[in-house]
């Protein structure tokens, strides 16, 4: 993606929504090779079942991924000052995840060019599965 300049954003300006999914029950066991994460209510059906849940879900983390995509495609990684999220939700298998960011503030400190963001992904029902916020520190033009 081309470098975003503090000139060129303003408070309100959101981010190029990414769509991902539908969520696999193979990328979810991937995801827990990848990281490690085995707990069985990411990949035993049965016992997800037994623990009071329809059935298995991906993992949280999984979910901040590509949500992390989107936000260092929006504003770049090198540009990322502090990005913190909650899980709100779980993220089914055959779930729709769109993941969003909007400018909530837009300022200067320190002789940096600051904007905060909001974000969060949201599944095809309008259920917000993670939200958080960013601060990114942007280069200027000049």
């Amino acid at each position: 993606m081309a470098e975003l300049y503090y000139e060129d954003i303003n408070e309100g300006d959101e981010a190029q929504p990414l769509a991902m999914g539908p969520c696999t029950r193979t990328q979810v066991v991937k995801y827990a090779g990848a990281s490690g994460d085995f707990n069985p209510l990411h990949t035993d059906e049965l016992f997800a079942i037994r623990a009071g849940f329809d059935r298995i879900f991906a993992m949280g983390k999984m979910g901040a991924g590509m949500c992390t995509r989107m936000v260092c495609d929006w504003l770049g990684f090198q540009n990322i000052k502090k990005y913190g999220f909650r899980f709100t939700s779980q993220l089914w298998p055959n779930d729709l995840i769109t993941y969003k960011g909007k400018v909530v503030r837009k300022y200067e400190e320190g002789g940096e060019n600051l904007v905060e963001c909001d974000i969060f992904g949201e599944n095809q029902n309008g259920a917000r599965t993670l939200m958080g916020s960013v601060l990114a520190s942007l280069p200027s033009k000049k």
